[in-house]
Parts: structure tokens; C-alpha cells; sequence
């Protein structure tokens, strides 16, 4: 363990995993791809080297001269066991475990010999026994006291030595190994916990040395706490665990280093350590800042959250660069795993950001604004209580009476009723204080008077939601939105129309000339349905027109009330409680400063309750009435007397300090009403409390109307404009299919006429059924809750269902064009060219999912794009509504009406469908 080097340092432990290489993984997994090897260096810290010292004869000695001879060779046993123990401490052991349990007995013997035996630099007791420990940090700095605390220090410091030393030992690639270095941590993180805050101040008393001194004993606590999350965070890394919860505990790790590396940096401790030490947790802190914002990357990029994916990764690119270029003097697989660390992050920001650029296209939102990451703690300094508990020691037994015992604990008794009464006093006081000022409105009344009115915080979060939408001043970009949407519909509507219109003047031109020789469907049959959903569409878009101008009513009905929310600052937009311009009273001034100056002697007097409460505590945590209790011979009510009497100077502070607040208070009463005459302060906070009223209507009423036209009006048009457009496609299937049906009849008919036989069953051509429809599944339809949708239902208005899609060639098992030629090779001609209107403009003929074999379903409908964007800057799905832009014959919600409070609008009556 190399203990002989007298000081703490660095031992790695290193633990490889073999994973896939990225580079060859599937390009959809490589965002999950981890480093290839797990390397994962931590610390252990060497004991306190100790000088030799002969317990046995100053405390034989002390034991004969303040009890008797006898005691004293009755204690003989004892004298020597601790001896013993005591020179075994001083010697290297062989085994951890055994020097852990070593320690925890000695210490254990040292709390007997506290409560038993006195042992200072005070006459009264064992004086000539001195304790010599080096620190552990700077082996050349030797301290020595004539004090058990001092004794006490060293050996918990060395109890934590040994159980970070257990705890690096521990074979961490095998479970029961993992679980092992984390309980040893815990337990050393424990021990230090103790030191600092029961022994380091008292054994800082005298000569002492650095690494037992508060501020050391509360950074190693840190550190062995950072180390046992670290191992959390191995088990739940090799488990699989969600990356989200990986990236919780690997916070909290981050977090632990950071708090250990802010104490390394701060005096006394920025001189004490070697420079591998503050740079090991400079990195760790980093590594675990960067590791905690890779995880949740790596789940954001599983939500498909890519904005702040990036961000995230951003941010662990900066914290890792930065580290390395400030961690100098850390160990080399600590660097390695923080290198690897660092071009995972690169590899998953790169490909993040060429995703966004052309996919998904992505605001990425400020680093700044990004939500501190959530930590899960996992571990804690374990309790040394019952490792640490006397009650069944035997140790010098005889040395000290019950009776001191019982006095301990009685005397504690009375210190406690002394601190409790006197913290509820100031409570109580504080209580007090607190309700009347708030009845007089102080000191809001005098910051109004500075022109400082604040709203109430709930009122201010509503204000700043609103103005963070856009504000009133937004709402008519929104409807403007909302227009061009409505118009973009319309358009295609039209599109539509007209394309149904076509084919139908032109079969009826045919009819017209071949007569009864046309004998196909005409197109009016064919294409009823379609009229009656481009019926039930404009139907729908003309009563969502009249949902739009009732909003666009409503905001200008209610324009000047929500103007208000537009003021920024907002507080300007309040009353401001104003000097009187004529007052019979000419010491208005003189009012306000008495007022103010008053106020501020009330603050003081509040802030030193909290000081006194601390004095108090102090002084108990300092209060050791053992050792006055082991030599005094005189009565124990008169000791206690003695030593209560040092709480009274606090006691009086506090009554004093209580006492000043009631007349403040009843001087401030009096200052308050004549304030409250001169500046009208009546009037004021009705004017004020009808401002707030007027803002919590404008932010109402402001929310009432965006709801409405984001949440309810854009949902509605985004949705039926995917129904619109999955009608034009089938309108283009249909009209494609009768195109190709008019050519061949032609075709047919020209043979005819020219004496061309066609009885031949083999050459007749089989002109495929139009008015079948196909089976097609339900599209499921986007659901709004009645009361606050803001559509009336279009269920019945003719959406795209299973009855209303034609598909023609459904029965056929091959394609129309395969029909057509087919046709001709049967009957010995060559076939002519296609006419120019054979497929429709963006029509992808190989996929169009009407030529289907039979019993195959039909894939879904793809997207195509039949017209120019709905309007200017139009960049495709709204929101990213996945659930309304997923589904290509999704309805769209019904028509807007009102909010669940009434709302504007009553739903439209009466069935479109019908």
C-alpha cells in the first residue's frame, strides 16, 4: 500500500469492455455507439504516520493520584490494552480489513478514555501525554497536542484512509467487487463526515495540521461520495440502463467533484495538494458534466428531440475541451477516457446537426436557456453511530461512577430547555413581525412611492407568459397565418374542381360523337362522391371563415383592454402612489425618512436574531462538561450553575433584541398611519388592486383568444389540408385511369369502323370497372374534446373513409398500362403513344398504389405535391404535428367554437352529411 511514503496519492483502476466498433455499425445506430473501452481512475488516500507514545505510565500515574492505588491496578489490563493498540496503530498491518477493525477499536477506547479520563494540557488532567501525528499530505509537517481530540482526529482520518483504500482494492469488474468499493466509499466518506463535524474543531484547538481540519475533512467526504456514485454509475452503464437515468446518476458524480474541486481550489487547501490531485478532480468533474449531457442526448435522440440533442452536445463538447486544455497534471487514462468521451460527443453533434439541416430543420435553442440536468443521488456518508457505540465497552470500568454519567446527561437536558426556549422567542417574535408589517403593506407602500411597484408573482408569470407568445401585437401575425392557411386550402379546393370539371367535358365530347357506341360510365356517376366531399369541404372552410372573422372581431373588440399587456416593463403600466401636490402637513419628507429609517433598524434587528440562534448552538457544540465533571469534587448543581451561567449573555441579547422589535414596531405603527393620511395610501391600493384586475382580465382574455387560434384554427387547417390533398390525389388516379380507358375505347372503336374483327376471345379487350370502390382501412381521425375544440366535428362531412376511394383496376392483376398494351399485341396492331395527359404532373405511376395486385392491400398513399406551397414561407408541417401529418386521410378536427369557459363561438347545427 505504500504507507512509507506518508502521503495521499492516485491509483487507477482500469476496466475494459468490448463493444462494436462505431464505424461499423448501422448508420441509424451509430448515435448510440459508446467508447470501446471503459477506463475509470479513482483515488485512495494514505493514513497519518504516528510517533511513538507511552500511554501506560502518565495515565497509571494520573489514574493513582486522582482515585487510588488500587483502581489503578485494577486498571492495569486495560492500561496495557491500549498500550498495545496504540503501538499497533503505529505499525503497518498486513491486511485492510484488520487495520479497519484495529482502528474502529482504539477509537472506540479513546472515547472511554474521554468520558473516564481527562486528557489536556490542564493540570487536573493527564498533562504530560503528548500525541505526535505528520500530515498526510506534506509528510514533512509534524503536529503534536497534549489532547485526545487531537488523537481522536487522527485515527477517524486514518479510519477513512483505510476505507478508501478497501474500497480501490475491490475488484470492480465483478458485481459483488462494484458493490464493495461502494459500500467502502460511503463508509469512508462517513469517517470524514465525523471528523469535521465532531472532532476537527475541537482538535484545531492547539498545533494541528491541515488534513484534519474542517474544510479538508469536508472535501474528502466529497470526493468518496463522488467516487461511490461513480461506481453507481458503472453498474447502471453495464446494466443497460435508460439513458435518462444514467444521465441523472452521472450528474450527481459531476456534481460530487465539482463541490470537492471548489474546496481544492479555495484556501487553506489551493497550497496544500499536489497538483495531480486538483487536476485528477478538475477532470473527473468535467468527464461527468460531459458524460451527464451525452446520455441525455442520446435520449433526446431517441425522442426525436434533435434541437436540444444539439445543445446538449454542445454543451459537453465546450466542458470537455475546456477541460483539457485547463486539467494539466492528470493521469493518462484518466485523459484517454476523457479524449473518448470527447469524440463520441463530436461524432454524435455532427451527425445531429446534418440531420437537423436536412430533415428536421430545427430551431436550436440557446445553451443559456437550457434546463439545468436532473441528478439522482444514490449514495450517502454511512452513519458510524453503531460502529462507534461505547455502551459496551469495558475499559476502565471502575474509573469513572454512574453518577458523572447520569450528570452528563441531565446537565445536557437543562442546555437543551435553554436553547429551546430562547429559539422559540425569536420564532415567535419573527412571526409577529412578519404579519404586522404585512398588514401595513411595508415596505411595498414605500418602494410604490419610488416608483417600484411590483405585480404579484402569479400575475407577473401570467404577463410575462403571454408576452413571450407574441403579446396582443401578435395575435394579427397569427390570423394573418391563419388566412393563409384557410386560402391555401381554398386553392387546392379549386384545383381540384376543376380537374373533375375536365374530365368531364371530355367524355362528354366522346359521348357526343360515338353516341350509343360510348358505352362506359359517364362521368357525373363516377365522380358523385367526390362532388359531395368537395361539397362538404368548401362547407367546412366557409364556416371556419366565420369562426376566423368572429376572432378577428373579438380581438378588436378587445384591443384596448389587452393593450396593456404590450407595456414593458409591465410594472410601468401601475399606478404609482404620487407626493400630494398641496399638504397641510410640511413634514411629508421628514414622515418617509422616519418611516424608511425605522424599517431598516427592524431589518438589522431581524438579521441578528439568526446570529444569536447560531451563538447559542455554538456554545453547546463547544460545551464538553466531562472532564470538569470527572475532577471536580465539589457539588454537581454548583458546576452546573457555573457553567449555565456562560448562555447568559446570549439569553439577555436575545431578550434585548426581542424587546427593540415591539417598539419598532409600535413606532412604525404610528409613522405608517400618518404616511397613510398624507399620501392617500386608501386610494392607492384600490386604484392598484384594479390595475392587477385589469391585467388578470387582459392576460384571460389574451389566452382565450390564442388558444383559440393556435391550439384549435391552425390544428383544424393543417389537418384538412391533408385531407384535401389526399382527395386531389384520388381525383388525379381517377382522372389518369379514365384517360387511359378513353384511349382504348377509341382504339377499339377505330378497329371497328375500319372492318377489324374482334370476336376473337383472345384479342377482346377487357375495359376494367370505375365505379368499384376499394376496401380500404378506416383512416383514424385526430380527437378533440368537445368542450374545447374548437371545430365542429367533420365526421360527417365527407372525409376520406372506406366507401369513398375509387379504384378502378383493384380486380385487375396488372397495371393499366400493361392492359393497354396488352391489348394491341392481342390484336396484331402497334400500339400509339400514350397522350400527353396519361399521368398527372408529380405522379409517380410506379408507386401509385391503385394498381395493386387483387388480395393485396393497397401501401400507403405517398406524398405528392399537385400545386405551390400554401402560401409565402410555407416550410411544410405545422408544429411538427407527427400524430395530424402521419396519417395521409386523416379528418380534420370539426370546426371551431368556444372555450371550456363558454368560448365564443356556438358549434355550427344541422349534418353535412346527410
Amino acid at each position: 500500500r505504500g504507507r512509507g511514503r506518508g502521503r495521499a496519492e492516485s491509483v487507477s483502476s482500469i476496466r475494459s469492455k468490448a463493444l462494436p466498433n462505431p464505424d461499423r455499425l448501422p448508420r441509424s445506430l451509430r448515435a448510440m455507439a459508446a467508447p470501446s473501452v471503459t477506463i475509470s481512475v479513482m483515488l485512495a488516500v494514505h493514513e497519518k504516520k504516528a510517533s511513538s507514545v507511552n500511554m501506560y505510565k502518565p495515565l497509571r500515574k494520573y489514574i493513582a493520584r486522582n482515585f487510588s492505588e488500587r483502581q489503578a491496578q485494577e486498571a492495569e489490563q486495560d492500561l496495557q490494552a491500549v498500550q498495545q493498540m496504540r503501538n499497533a496503530v503505529e505499525k503497518a498491518s498486513d491486511s485492510l480489513e484488520s487495520r479497519r477493525d484495529l482502528l474502529q477499536r482504539y477509537f472506540r477506547a479513546l472515547c472511554v478514555m474521554e468520558c473516564r479520563l481527562g486528557i489536556s494540557d490542564e493540570r487536573q488532567h493527564v498533562n504530560s501525554l503528548s500525541f505526535a501525528w505528520y500530515d498526510a499530505f506534506k509528510q514533512s509537517k509534524k503536529a503534536s497536542q497534549q489532547s485526545i481530540h487531537f488523537e481522536k482526529a487522527a485515527v477517524m482520518f486514518n479510519l477513512g484512509a483505510v476505507q478508501s483504500q478497501l474500497a480501490l482494492s475491490a475488484d470492480r469488474t465483478t458485481a459483488a467487487g462494484l458493490k464493495q468499493a461502494c459500500n467502502c466509499y460511503q463508509a469512508a466518506a462517513g469517517a470524514f463526515a465525523f471528523l469535521r463535524d465532531s472532532i476537527s474543531v475541537k482538535a484545531a484547538s492547539g498545533s494541528s495540521t491541515l488534513d484534519i481540519s474542517v474544510d479538508c475533512a469536508g472535501m474528502l467526504e466529497k470526493l468518496m461520495l463522488a467516487q461511490a456514485q461513480e461506481c453507481f454509475f458503472e453498474k447502471v452503464t453495464s446494466d443497460q440502463k435508460p439513458h435518462s437515468l444514467c444521465a441523472k446518476v452521472a450528474r450527481q458524480v459531476g456534481l460530487y467533484y465539482e463541490e470537492a474541486y471548489a474546496a481544492l481550489v479555495l484556501p487553506p487547501l489551493n497550497q496544500h495538494f499536489d497538483r495531480t490531485w486538483v487536476a485528477h478532480v478538475q477532470l473527473k468533474a468535467a468527464q461527468f458534466h460531459g458524460e451527464a449531457c451525452y446520455r441525455t442526448a442520446l435520449a433526446l435522440h431517441e425522442e426525436e428531440n434533435v434541437a436540444e440533442e444539439i445543445a446538449r452536445l454542445k454543451v459537453a463538447s465546450s466542458v470537455l475541451s475546456a477541460a483539457k486544455k485547463s486539467g494539466k497534471g492528470a493521469v493518462g487514462p484518466l485523459v484517454d477516457a476523457l479524449s473518448k468521451l470527447e469524440t463520441n460527443v463530436n461524432l454524435n453533434l455532427e451527425r445531429a446537426e446534418k440531420e437537423n439541416d436536412r430533415v428536421y430543420l430545427m430551431r436550436i435553442p440557446s445553451l443559456n436557456s437550457l434546463s439545468p440536468l436532473p441528478a439522482a443521488s444514490l449514495v450517502k456518508s454511512t452513519s458510524l453511530v453503531d460502529v462507534l457505540d461505547i455502551s459496551n465497552e469495558t475499559l476502565f470500568s471502575g474509573i469513572v461512577p454512574d453518577s458523572s454519567a447520569k450528570a452528563v446527561s441531565r446537565y445536557t437536558e437543562m442546555v437543551d430547555n435553554i436553547i429551546r426556549v430562547q429559539v422559540e422567542k425569536l420564532q415567535q417574535q419573527s412571526e409577529i413581525t412578519k404579519v404586522k408589517l404585512k398588514d401595513m403593506d411595508l415596505p411595498a407602500s414605500l418602494h410604490a412611492l419610488e416608483g417600484q411597484t411590483t405585480l404579484p408573482y402569479h400575475l407577473r408569470q401570467d404577463v410575462e407568459a403571454a408576452q413571450l407568445d407574441g403579446g396582443p401585437s401578435g395575435l394579427e401575425a397569427e390570423m394573418k397565418h391563419l388566412r393563409d392557411l384557410r386560402r391555401a386550402n381554398e386553392e387546392t379546393l379549386l384545383q381540384v374542381e376543376e380537374l373533375l370539371k375536365k374530365e368531364a367535358r371530355e367524355d362528354g365530347q366522346f359521348r357526343k360523337q360515338f353516341g350509343a357506341r360510348w358505352t362506359r360510365a359517364r362521368s357525373s356517376t363516377l365522380t358523385k362522391h367526390f362532388q359531395d366531399r368537395l361539397n362538404s369541404f368548401s362547407e367546412k372552410l366557409k364556416q371556419a371563415a366565420e369562426m376566423d372573422a368572429r376572432i378577428e372581431r373579438t380581438i378588436k373588440d378587445n384591443r384596448s383592454l389587452m393593450a396593456i399587456l404590450d407595456v414593458t416593463p409591465i410594472e410601468t403600466a401601475l399606478p404609482a402612489l404620487g407626493r400630494p401636490e398641496i399638504s397641510l402637513s410640511s413634514d411629508k419628507d421628514a414622515i418617509v425618512g422616519a418611516l424608511k429609517k425605522s424599517l431598516g433598524q427592524l431589518e438589522i434587528l431581524g438579521s441578528q436574531c439568526a446570529g444569536l440562534e447560531e451563538m447559542l448552538k455554538e456554545i453547546k457544540r463547544k460545551d464538553d462538561i466531562l472532564p470538569k465533571l470527572m475532577s471536580s469534587s465539589g457539588s454537581y448543581e454548583d458546576l452546573f450553575k457555573r457553567e449555565l451561567d456562560k448562555y447568559n449573555p446570549i439569553c439577555q441579547e436575545i431578550a434585548k433584541n426581542v424587546e427593540a422589535q415591539e417598539e419598532l414596531l409600535q413606532q412604525i405603527k404610528v409613522q405608517h398611519d400618518a404616511f397613510s393620511a398624507i399620501f392617500k395610501l386608501e386610494d392607492f391600493k384600490a386604484s392598484q388592486d384594479q390595475a392587477y384586475q385589469q391585467i388578470s382580465l387582459a392576460v384571460s382574455k389574451y389566452h382565450e383568444i390564442h388558444d383559440n387560434i393556435v391550439n384549435e384554427g391552425m390544428k383544424f387547417y393543417i389537418t384538412l389540408q391533408d385531407a384535401i390533398n389526399n382527395l386531389k390525389q384520388q381525383c388525379s388516379d381517377y382522372v389518369m385511369t379514365r384517360n387511359i380507358q378513353c384511349r382504348d375505347m377509341i382504339e377499339d372503336l377505330q378497329r371497328q369502323l375500319a372492318g377489324f374483327s374482334f370476336h376473337d376471345s383472345n384479342s377482346t379487350l377487357k375495359y376494367p370497372a370505375v365505379s368499384q370502390p376499394p376496401q380500404r382501412p378506416a383512416p383514424s381521425v385526430p380527437q378533440h374534446n368537445a368542450h374545447s375544440s374548437y371545430y365542429r366535428s367533420l365526421d360527417q362531412a365527407g372525409l376520406p373513409n372506406s366507401s369513398s376511394l375509387p379504384q378502378p383496376y383493384l380486380q385487375q392483376q396488372h397495371t393499366p398500362q400493361a392492359n393497354y398494351m396488352a391489348g394491341h399485341q392481342a390484336a396484331g396492331t402497334t400500339p400509339p403513344p400514350l397522350p400527353p395527359y396519361y399521368a398527372s404532373p408529380g405522379h409517380n405511376q410506379a408507386s401509385a398504389p391503385y394498381y395493386s395486385q387483387v388480395g393485396t392491400p393497397s401501401p400507403p398513399m405517398p406524398s405528392h405535391d399537385y400545386s405551390h406551397p400554401p402560401y409565402p414561407g410555407w416550410q411544410g408541417t405545422y408544429y411538427g404535428a407527427t400524430s395530424l401529418m402521419t396519417q395521409s386521410s386523416s379528418q380534420p378536427p370539426p370546426p371551431y367554437h368556444g372555450s371550456q369557459t363558454g368560448g365564443y363561438y356556438p358549434p355550427p347545427q344541422g349534418d353535412d352529411s346527410k
